[in-house]
């Protein structure tokens, strides 16, 4: 029973921790200082976190509580970051992904019905290579609307060990942009054949399997 509730607990950690790290990172990036370029300067870290992490109590005070009584206070959070929880994908063990909205972005963009991505399956010492060219191009706006990684964290939807890195645009009939983001992955080191997926598949539930591709384009 001890056991359980354990795992309750846990599992209600993570869960107030990622949502808090969404949260945080939504306020740095409106600040014009994304969290991954906060990792530099550990004092500039915590006084961020202190203060971001204040307003978020006030707003999520039960969320709050359960971080602070399972993970403890800006000083135990900004040492997970610094040791790549939320940043690194093969680091992350309380998340199951890591997202970068491009500047300007809503975070429901990438919900639209128009929207679209290119969905790219690694192993995961390629995916640590490859998330932070991504996500720094996201960040610069030069890639598409969002992008985020899958982690190391448990997935039972998972179909195998690798990580998959979802990149966004807003438009799939936008053939153009979607194959400008393409060739930009390239540049990457993605040259193998991706596939790009429609959100209107997404939404109706269909997904590859054998015999059946559900990918709209392939490049």
């Amino acid at each position: 029973m001890e056991s359980v509730e354990h795992d309750m607990d846990e599992g209600l950690a993570d869960l107030a921790f990622g949502i808090f790290t969404i949260y945080f990172g939504k306020a740095m990036e409106e600040a014009g200082r994304p969290l991954f370029e906060l990792l530099s300067n550990e004092d500039e870290l915590i006084t961020c976190c202190q203060k971001t992490f204040a307003e978020f109590g006030e707003e999520y005070p039960e969320l709050m509580e359960t971080i602070r009584s399972n993970i403890g206070g800006c000083d135990e959070i900004c040492c997970l970051y610094q040791m790549g929880e939320g940043i690194i994908p093969s680091e992350t063990h309380k998340m199951h992904w890591i997202i970068q909205d491009a500047p300007g972005i809503h975070p429901d963009a990438v919900n639209a019905e128009d929207a679209g991505k290119w969905l790219i399956f690694l192993a995961r010492d390629q995916a640590d290579t490859i998330w932070p060219l991504i996500r720094d191009a996201t960040w610069e706006g030069t890639l598409g609307i969002s992008a985020k990684v899958s982690t190391i964290k448990e997935n039972p939807q998972s179909r195998d060990d690798r990580l998959v890195i979802y990149v966004y645009t807003s438009d799939w009939k936008d053939v153009d942009e979607v194959m400008r983001v393409r060739e930009r992955l390239k540049t990457f080191g993605i040259t193998d054949r991706i596939g790009y997926k429609r959100n209107i598949e997404t939404f109706a539930g269909e997904y590859s399997s054998a015999g059946k591709r559900v990918t709209y384009y392939n490049a």
